[in-house]
C-alpha cells in the first residue's frame, strides 16, 4: 500500500517539470510486454538492452544470471537502471516459471521452423521476449519451454543480428504496435503510484535524511 501522504510529501521537492514528465512517461509505460535476457556475457549488451526497455517503456527487465552473472554498465545504460525495474534470475527455470506464473507466453526470439515475422505476431498475450547469448543464442531449455517463436524478417546475406540490436528493433516495432491497438496495455494506477513513489526517491538528495525527518514528524 503506497502511502500518499508520504508520496505528495516527496513531490513538493520535485519541480513541477520533473513531476510532469513523470507522469508523462509512465503513461507511456507497459507490463504487457516483458524482456528477458540470458546469460549475455558481453556486459555491454545487457546495458543496451536495457536501455532499448527504457526507450520503448517496457518497465521490467529480467536477467539471468546462471553463468556471468555481473552488475549493468552504468555508462552504456545511461541512467536507464533508474527507470527500469531488473528482475534478477539465478537460473532459467526460476526464471521460465516466475514469468508464467504472472501470466506471460514465453517466446524465444531466434529463427525456428515454426517461427513468426514480427508482422504477423500476436501482440493481444502477454509476452515475455527471451533473447539469448551472443554465440549460443537461446539455452535449449527456452527453446523447449517456448510457446511461440519470433524472428526478424532479413533479406541479406547475414543471418543474425547482435543483441542488443535485435532487441531495440523488436521492441520498437512490437511496442509501437501495441500503442496503436486497443488492447489494454498501461500500468495500473496502483503500479503508477508505486513508480511515482520510487522514481521521487532516486531523484532526491539525501533522500535517507529527508525520509528519517518525515517519519519522525509524522508517526504512524
Amino acid at each position: 500500500m503506497i502511502d500518499i501522504d508520504y508520496l505528495n510529501y516527496l513531490e513538493t521537492i520535485l519541480t513541477d517539470n520533473r513531476k510532469e514528465r513523470f507522469l508523462e512517461v509512465l503513461q507511456n509505460r507497459t507490463k504487457h510486454f516483458t524482456v528477458a535476457v540470458e546469460d549475455v556475457y558481453q556486459l555491454h549488451n545487457t546495458s543496451a538492452v536495457m536501455r532499448s526497455c527504457e526507450v520503448f517503456g517496457i518497465q521490467e527487465l529480467n536477467v539471468i544470471e546462471e553463468r556471468f552473472g555481473k552488475r549493468i554498465d552504468k555508462q552504456i545504460a545511461m541512467g536507464a537502471q533508474k527507470w527500469v525495474d531488473i528482475n534478477r534470475h539465478d537460473s532459467v527455470t526460476n526464471c521460465i516459471a516466475t514469468l508464467k506464473e504472472q501470466g506471460y507466453q514465453i517466446i524465444a526470439t531466434t529463427p525456428h521452423e515454426k517461427d513468426c515475422t514480427l508482422e504477423k505476431f500476436d501482440i493481444s498475450k502477454p509476452s515475455a521476449l527471451f533473447f539469448g547469448t551472443e554465440k549460443e543464442g537461446l539455452s535449449e531449455e527456452v527453446m523447449q519451454n517456448a510457446d511461440s517463436f519470433l524472428k526478424i524478417p532479413m533479406v541479406g546475406f547475414t543471418e543474425s543480428l547482435n543483441i542488443s540490436v535485435s532487441a531495440a528493433i523488436i521492441i520498437q516495432d512490437l511496442t509501437n504496435r501495441l500503442r496503436r491497438s486497443d488492447i489494454d496495455w498501461k500500468l495500473t494506477d496502483a503500479e503508477i503510484l508505486e513508480k511515482r513513489l520510487d522514481w521521487a526517491r532516486k531523484s532526491i538528495k539525501d533522500i535517507k535524511r529527508i525520509e528519517a525527518r518525515y517519519f519522525e514528524e509524522n508517526p504512524k
